[in-house]
Parts: C-alpha cells; structure tokens; sequence
C-alpha cells in the first residue's frame, strides 16, 4: 500500500495501540467456570441435595489498560470514520475490562447489559422483545414432533469423528492447514472458535446438525472473519472478538446457518432457552433454578449444566443478575437479516461480502465503505460460498423481501384452499 494519508496513519497508530492493550482484556476466557465444578454439582444433584457451585474468579485490575483506551478514544477523531470505529470499540473494551474487575458480583449485570443488552428490548425494527421472540421458538420447537427428523439426523458423531470430518473440509476450504480442530477435555461448551483452532469437547456426542453449525457458524464466520481481519493493512483489531461487534458476529453466524439449511428447530430451541433461562436470572431465579429450567426443557444433566453456567458466568449464583452475552443471538440475526434485505434492495450487495473482511458491526460496515473503495480496508481474502455466489444470495434475499409482505395472519387457516 502506497504511503498513509496523515489521518489515517494517525488513526493506524491508534489502532495498534487499542489492540496492544485488548489482547489482555479475554472476557469469555476470564469470566467462564473451569470444567472441574461440574461433577460435584451433578453428584450433588443426583444424592437429592443440590449445593451451588464455588466459583473463584480471579482478582483483575486494569486500570492502566483503561487508561490507554481512554486515551485512544480521546485521540481519535469523532468526525472520521475510524475514529468513530476507534472511539466505539475503546469504549467497548473498557466496559469488558470494567465488568472483569467485579467478576462474582452484582455490578457484572450492569455492564454485561451495556455491552450486550437485556432480555425485554425490542428487536430491531420496533418489533417484540427478545424474550417474546424466544418464546415463540421454543412454542414451536415444542408443538413439532422430533420424529419427523430423518434417522441420519439422530445418529450421534463422536468427537473424534467431528474433528476428523471438520478438519478435512477446513482444509480444503483453505487449501492448507489454517485452522486447526482440537479435541479439549477442560471445556464445559460443546464447541468454541478462534481466529486458528476450534475446539471440541473431549466426550461430547455430536449430530448431523452440530456438523453443519459448526463449519458455517464457527468457522466460516467466527474463524474466517479473524483470518479476515489479520489481513486488514490499518485496522489491526479487526481481527479481534471485540465485545461491541458480538451481536452482528453472532448474527450472521446465525444467519449463514440459516441460508446455508444447517439450523434445525432444536437449535433455534437452544438459543432460545438460553434468553429465557437469562431474563429468569434476572427476575431473581438461582443456578439450580436455571439448570432445573432446562432439564424440563428436555436437555441432559451436562448440557443443562453447560447452559446454566452460561446464564451465571460472572455474576452471583443466588439470582437477580446474569451474563446477557445470549441475548444477542436472535436479535442479531434479526438485524443481519433485515442488513442483507436492505443491501439488496438498495443494490449494495458488496456490503454484504465487505462484512466478512473483519469483525466489524453492521454500522462500520456502512461508515467505512468509503474507505473500502479507496483500498483502506481490504477486501475480505476468504468468503463463504453462500456469500461469494452473489446470484444465489441475490435469490433468496429477493424471495424474501417480497414473502415477508405477505401477512399470514390474513391468510386463511384452510391448508386445501392453497393452489399449488
């Protein structure tokens, strides 16, 4: 790249600086439970006398990084598009290095409420909550019968096998060994995903479904957006999971399981319980409230423990707060959804494929379009198929901007009335 204009370069500096002091501020890392708390619970829970877990949070303090990215933010320039982008994302990271600062107390909730929002917020476009939007899919997950599912759908992969069968298409996706798919007896999720290697859960039975998710959630999202963003010639922290970029990450991770037919009910169900099980902390219910919550709902003992600890991680186990990371699933999917309708209507599907260049959200995807064209942000090196074959996703977005003025509650209830 040709030499920086002065604004840019200013802005550069500033962004090596944010980056520099974020790679120490690991919030899910920090905040999550270590895998040894879940068999006492458990035995605890089958003797018929439940005892709440001990978690020991770490004792942080990050006063000096705080300090810097106070001093970022007050460098950049707010009339800039990167110093919007800058000024943002320093003030999202000093929130996360708050929140870790008072890990296992109440305060926790009011910053994870800041960074990530609460239960009962509208989604976007003024339409219901994100709670009545969980509701919904767990109604309908319940009202479906599970043995509709094809036989192949309900065969359980083991880990080893999933690893097996991610790396082979990882690597050829990639053409080379970039990310690698290891195999972790100390997670309590399932699964999780970093810019280089996803990990597994040593143990854990997988399905047909959890495959699919898996390559186009994690890794074709979460994954490619980071490789993505260490491309990026200016803007460095791209690259990283910052926490103000979590609900368009998370959105269109869940979108692109949506396009790519790799959700299932169940797992809509699963995100849903989670937002459910949130808003129930926050309404004064305990972890053994919880855990009970999604062992009714049909989960295990270790994936309802695996759950509950998700809704409590950080905060006081005996209710009244939570970690309200969850919530943004369903109303980032909402958001990306609507971003991608937008962008076809408006004939802006590039923007689409500019929002893989990095970890970004979908307002810097718009703001910094400028500098995309001039070559300031790099295009995305790596795109997922449904995303490069533009006329594949130009069809089904037209599809469904024209299916969503249809009102159904106008249609009539009689299925043989349809012509079809």
């Amino acid at each position: 790249m040709a030499e920086l204009a002065p604004e840019i370069a200013h802005h550069a500096a500033l962004d090596a600086r944010m980056v520099k002091v974020a790679r120490s501020i690991r919030l899910l890392e920090l905040a999550s439970w270590p895998v040894s708390l879940q068999a006492p619970f458990l035995d605890s829970w089958n003797a018929g006398r439940p005892r709440l877990p001990v978690v020991d949070y770490p004792k942080l303090d990050f006063t000096e990084a705080r300090r810097e990215l106070d001093a970022v933010s007050a460098a950049a320039d707010p009339q800039h598009p990167l110093g919007i982008y800058l000024i943002e994302s320093a003030r999202s990271w000093s929130t996360a290095a708050a929140l870790l600062e008072v890990l296992g107390t109440t305060q926790v909730r009011s910053h994870s409420e800041a960074l990530f929002g609460r239960p009962d917020e509208a989604l976007p476009g003024n339409g219901p909550s994100t709670r009545e939007a969980a509701r919904h899919f767990i109604a309908l997950a319940n009202e479906l019968d599970r043995e509709l599912l094809a036989p192949s759908e309900q065969v359980a992969v083991s880990a080893t096998s999933l690893q097996l069968q991610l790396q082979a298409a990882l690597d050829s996706f990639f053409n080379a060994r970039l990310i690698e798919v290891v195999i972790d007896p100390g997670m309590i999720a399932k699964a999780a995903a970093g810019a280089t290697r996803i990990r597994l859960r040593a143990g854990a039975a997988f399905s047909d479904y959890d495959r699919h998710q898996l390559l186009h959630h994690e890794a074709f999202v979460h994954s490619l957006t980071a490789l993505n963003g260490r491309e990026q010639p200016v803007l460095a922290s791209m690259s990283l999971a910052s926490p103000r970029t979590t609900a368009t990450q998370e959105g269109l991770a869940t979108f692109a399981e949506q396009i790519t037919g790799s959700i299932d009910i169940e797992r809509m169900k699963r995100v849903s319980l989670r937002i459910e099980a949130i808003a129930m902390a926050l309404d004064g219910a305990d972890f053994i409230q919880v855990f009970r919550y999604f062992l009714d709902a049909g989960q295990n003992e270790t994936e309802s423990f695996s759950s509950a600890q998700r809704v409590f991680r950080g905060v006081p186990l005996t209710g009244g707060s939570a970690f309200t990371k969850d919530t943004v699933y369903l109303r980032g999917l909402i958001g990306v959804h609507t971003f991608f309708r937008w962008a076809l209507r408006e004939q802006k599907l590039k923007l689409c494929r500019q929002l893989f260049a990095g970890k970004m959200t979908l307002g810097d995807v718009r703001r910094l379009q400028p500098l995309a064209d001039a070559g300031v942000i790099a295009p995305p090196r790596w795109l997922p198929e449904w995303v490069a074959r533009a006329n594949g996703l130009a069809g089904m977005l037209a599809f469904s901007l024209f299916a969503n003025r249809i009102r159904l509650d106008q249609v009539s209830a009689e299925a043989p009335d349809f012509d079809v």
